[in-house]
């Protein structure tokens, strides 16, 4: 297969891999990464001998997205690399992410986060894509017999589980508010109460002024990164969700900080000063 046909190959194929690794990843920007790598992998391998390109694009997806998984759970505070962060920024339309969300569905993707990583891609590969289990073993490093009780419990646990509630946004809003006051009064024990022990913190490269992207874990860390801050930040509704909007003066949004909220604590910070996201954002009055 020349190069060009597989490139065209691949293309034909990169829809269904992102949705493959978004049913595994839960993010639609690590989904991409996914792909983009799968693409590369392609580049450096003799694809003469393979006659099913789907297939063998699917083993390849999977294992870079049980990678993924399995580094969530080793990786500490580190900054992002600069590039491969823009890359996601650039790659993901907020609409298609939506999109993505919609079709696979916000009460499975709650479900699959519980997930270990063996089992999430045993029953994504097998469930939702039809995959045989002798395909999937090899991938997770089990048994054929290994992996169809790795996705029968998996199953169990999808169908056992109730949809998650609809957001409270008041009390979402309160917890924002309470989290500024805490920030601007360095209120160090306050603001750890307010995140959850396990909250990220990622900053693109434009909010860091230049600098490398940035991501901090853990709610001691994050909370220091913000004691005594917060001045000119305030509670905004982006896109409808309660969050930050940063200004040096009054109209002019320096930056936007998307909260994510878990269990009455905020489990996730992203923070943006890309003038182009800032713009396409619907900025509202909590």
């Amino acid at each position: 297969m020349g190069e060009t046909d597989l490139a065209a190959a691949f293309e034909a194929e990169r829809g269904r891999l992102r949705g493959v690794a978004y049913r595994m990843l839960g993010s639609a920007a690590e989904a991409e990464d996914a792909v983009q790598e799968a693409w590369l992998r392609v580049e450096r391998s003799d694809m003469g001998a393979v006659e099913n390109i789907g297939g063998w694009l699917t083993i390849v997806v999977a294992r870079i997205c049980l990678d993924m998984l399995r580094a969530r759970d080793t990786r500490a505070e580190e900054p992002l690399d600069e590039e491969r962060s823009e890359a996601r920024a650039g790659g993901i339309d907020p609409a298609e992410e939506l999109a993505l969300a919609r079709s696979v569905g916000l009460a499975l993707l709650v479900v699959l986060e519980e997930l270990s990583p063996p089992e999430r891609v045993a029953f994504v590969l097998h469930d939702l894509f039809d995959r045989p289990f002798a395909e999937i073993g090899p991938i997770i490093g089990k048994s054929e017999e290994a992996t169809r009780q790795l996705a029968s419990r998996a199953r169990r646990r999808v169908r056992g589980a109730e949809a998650p509630p609809a957001p409270d946004i008041a009390a979402q809003c309160e917890l924002v508010e309470a989290f500024l006051a805490a920030s601007r009064d360095g209120e160090l024990e306050k603001i750890v109460a307010i995140l959850d022990p396990d909250v990220v913190f990622r900053a693109d490269s434009a909010a860091m002024r230049g600098k490398r992207a940035q991501e901090v874990r853990g709610a001691e860390r994050v909370s220091k990164m913000y004691k005594g801050r917060a001045q000119g930040a305030g509670l905004a509704l982006l896109d409808g969700r309660p969050g930050i909007v940063v200004t040096a003066q009054p109209g002019q949004v320096m930056l936007l900080i998307r909260l994510t909220f878990a269990d009455g604590r905020i489990a996730a910070i992203d923070v943006t000063g890309d003038p182009e996201k800032i713009r396409a954002t619907e900025i509202g009055v909590a």
